[in-house]
């Protein structure tokens, strides 16, 4: 089979997972992806600029780098390596090949796929009632887009979603053009994943980042892992980790799967890596139920306040909670009248397990606590993240080296799109300075968010989508709503690298506006440009482009928005679109007087590394109203399935990055050739009355009497904890009803869907 043909299922084998992960095989599985996409020498040149000073940042997480004279020359790991490879292909998707296949034809295609094809050459068009795209020029293209947008009735019809992939200077431009149309309708990718750490941390802490560095994972006396799997989603976390151990710190891990790079790392790049046993990584292993990390850090909180009855003065900071903090009264009372038997029963946990990572808290004076979408993505989301402050807050472990928040973000400048306005509900003082800097009054009603977005185009009051990077098609959830709502519109536009389901998915009319990737160099008429990101620790650094682009007829995404923008503002109000697009210096400019700490921007990013953006939570100043950190009340909440269901967690595979596999394999869970799986703890099989390797449907039960529906997927006995399982999304998005989101923060429930695995000759007797 070759690599680009479409995967067959009925190869699927499945072995034990791994209990160690990275080392040589790593190195070896990376190269492989690599020269099966491109020539020894482009991937030499690629890997070889990414991640360094004067390169480029891997398009891949958002886990920073060491400072440029502590880098390593490979400063990339496995997955970033294949990603970076994936966009850096020789293979081409031209006007042939829109021609060879029609619209339906690509929407029955795999995701593999589609992506597989390579990277796009030429601006494409889907003409109202045409059956395949064909080529349109750039003018024509922005000419359709800009109608479109003149002929809505309201600004507040337009949509403009992206991905975290967009650099600093399109997200500020992106912005400044949606809200000088009149429009806070920016929805992106962190709406569906870490909102609900925003939502947290804002009402908790004053500012929606995590406040560690890299220094503080490294001299951590504890850190937490908590609901994430570096070593698929950001291996070069579990880097940082085995410093840590090295040093002297512990780490505890808390997931429902055994991942296999928290229990053991061997570093590709040392020698005990390669020959060695590698790095324990994790010396605590708690196999929590999905959802059950609110109880936990419930239990813990009462364990500290216990300790602290018994030898007043030795285990809480009072100096700090009382000068630094507000609420802590109603917090403890609430928490001492936790149960539990409320609380093994949600965590799955024994009281021994827990009592022992208490032991470690009480050893350890600087404690971090890490987190991804295991704990975002509950219906409980929010209050789960706010349970985690209070457990720091009550050591001090807060703006001080060595311990506080750490939200692992998932895509390379997520946080950097957020820092630079693309948000829904940007505060006013942002909107005032924006509207002072280019004088217009920026729209101040809130916009919409991804799952808000999707409501309007199904209800038809949204009717053009932008979507800049990224695949909202397979991002979000009720697959088939999402799909067609976006067919209810006018115009879908996607600016977009490479192929992907969301181009199959059409308005009336849609458009393929193809851009330049982040390893490819960017030359306007000022001359060579460079671009800007922020990583998950808040460091801004440069980004410059070292490869030849994948077409002449690619534009960047400066100047697509920018020359957008033009047709659609004309000169009201007065921003000099055409300068932006020429040189990148002049939008670093007018960042510097609009967004707090970016002041002499162009200046600072110049400097190997870049800088990193002051968070005022490390000098303990909450911007909260009370001026002070917020202890909250949090009420227990507990999964829980009717008899002979289970509770589902959708996750990544291993050679998976966010909606796109790289090959069918999940390495260490022991999956190969296949991802329609479900993992399921033997127990349940036995209960249900079901073999491993058996083909099931997997159906999602809701508190509306509402179902839906994934076929035929093989069960694969796992250690899951008793009651889950584990499915790969997208393809488990379908079960995730749009109404199913977490409270406040709006996130859908991807990590608490509730099933039954049904036989397909048992379909339609329920």
């Amino acid at each position: 089979m070759r690599d680009f043909d479409e995967p067959d299922e009925d190869e699927l084998s499945v072995t034990a997972p791994k209990t160690w992960a990275t080392g040589a095989p790593a190195v070896v599985h990376a190269l492989k992806y690599a020269l099966g996409q491109t020539s020894p020498k482009r991937t030499a040149l690629t890997l070889l600029n990414i991640n360094q000073a004067k390169g480029f940042d891997c398009p891949g997480c958002a886990w920073p780098e060491p400072a440029p004279g502590e880098r390593h020359r490979n400063e990339y790991c496995e997955n970033g390596a294949k990603h970076i490879s994936d966009e850096a292909t020789s293979r081409r998707v031209t006007a042939d090949f829109f021609r060879q296949y029609s619209v339906d034809e690509l929407s029955r295609k795999s995701d593999y796929w589609l992506n597989q094809q390579g990277r796009l050459t030429e601006p494409m068009v889907l003409r109202e009632g045409a059956t395949h795209y064909e080529p349109v020029g750039w003018d024509e293209a922005l000419d359709l887009l800009a109608d479109e947008l003149h002929a809505l009735q309201h600004p507040d019809e337009a949509l403009f979603y992206t991905s975290g992939r967009l650099a600093n200077e399109p997200a500020f431009l992106l912005q400044l053009f949606a809200r000088a149309f009149g429009t806070n309708n920016l929805p992106d990718c962190s709406n569906m994943c870490h909102e609900s750490s925003g939502s947290a941390l804002n009402e908790t802490l004053g500012i929606g980042k995590g406040s560690v560095s890299l220094d503080d994972i490294y001299d951590a006396d504890l850190v937490f892992v908590v609901g994430q799997n570096p070593g698929t989603n950001h291996p070069r976390m579990l880097t940082a980790l085995e410093e840590t151990k090295r040093r002297g710190g512990h780490v505890v891990a808390v997931n429902p799967l055994p991942e296999a790079g928290l229990l053991r790392f061997k570093h590709p790049q040392k020698a005990r890596g390669v020959i060695g046993r590698g790095t324990q990584i994790a010396d605590e292993f708690l196999q929590i139920r999905p959802g059950g990390d609110l109880a936990l850090f419930q239990a813990l909180n009462l364990l500290l306040l216990d300790a602290e009855d018994k030898e007043p003065g030795t285990v809480l900071d009072r100096e700090f909670i009382e000068e630094h903090t507000t609420g802590y009264d109603a917090f403890a009372e609430h928490i001492r009248r936790t149960s539990w038997d409320d609380v093994l029963e949600a965590t799955g946990l024994s009281r021994d397990q827990i009592e022992r990572v208490h032991e470690r808290v009480l050893e350890s004076r600087g404690v971090i606590v890490c987190w991804a979408m295991g704990l975002t993505q509950h219906k409980h989301g929010v209050p789960t993240i706010r349970e985690v402050v209070n457990f720091l807050l009550l050591r001090g472990n807060i703006g001080r080296p060595g311990a506080g928040v750490c939200p692992v973000r998932g895509h390379s400048n997520v946080q950097g799109d957020r820092t630079m306005g693309i948000w829904e509900r940007m505060p006013q003082p942002f909107l005032d300075r924006l509207g002072r800097e280019f004088s217009f009054t920026a729209p101040t009603a809130h916009g919409l968010d991804s799952v808000d977005s999707i409501r309007a185009m199904r209800d038809g009051l949204a009717k053009v989508f932008v979507g800049v990077a990224g695949n909202f098609v397979r991002a979000t959830p009720d697959s088939d709503v999402t799909e067609q709502a976006l067919r209810n519109c006018t115009l879908t536009a996607h600016i977009s690298t490479k192929l992907n389901r969301s181009h199959a998915v059409c308005g009336r009319t849609a458009l393929i506006l193809p851009t330049l990737g982040r390893s490819d160099r960017d030359v306007q008429a000022g001359g060579e440009q460079f671009m800007t990101v922020e990583d998950s620790m808040s460091e801004v650094h440069a980004t410059r482009g070292r490869l030849a682009p994948a077409s002449p007829h690619l534009l960047s995404e400066v100047s697509i928005i920018s020359r957008l923008a033009r047709r659609v503002l004309g000169s009201e109000p007065d921003i000099p679109w055409e300068d932006f697009e020429a040189d990148y210096d002049l939008v670093r400019d007018r960042i510097s007087r609009v967004v707090e700490g970016f002041e002499d921007f162009n200046e600072r990013v110049r400097r190997p590394g870049g800088f990193r953006l002051p968070n005022p939570v490390n000098s303990r100043v909450f911007r909260t109203p009370a001026k002070k950190a917020v202890f909250t009340v949090n009420d227990f909440t507990m999964l829980q399935a009717p008899k002979g269901h289970l509770v589902l967690q959708t996750l990544r595979s291993h050679d998976q990055w966010n909606t796109i596999p790289y090959a069918m394999d999940d390495r260490y869970r022991g999956i190969k050739g296949g991802r329609r799986v479900v993992l399921v703890n033997k127990a349940d099989l036995t209960d249900l009355g079901l073999a491993d390797g058996a083909v099931v449907d997997l159906v999602s039960i809701w508190s509306d009497g509402s179902e839906r529906r994934a076929d035929d997927f093989r069960v694969v006995a796992y250690p899951t904890p008793p009651g889950s399982a584990a499915a790969y999304y997208p393809e488990t998005n379908v079960l995730v009803p749009l109404d199913s989101v977490a409270d406040i923060s709006n996130t859908p429930t991807s990590k608490s869907v509730i099933v039954r695995l049904e036989r397909p000759e048992e379909r339609g007797r329920a």
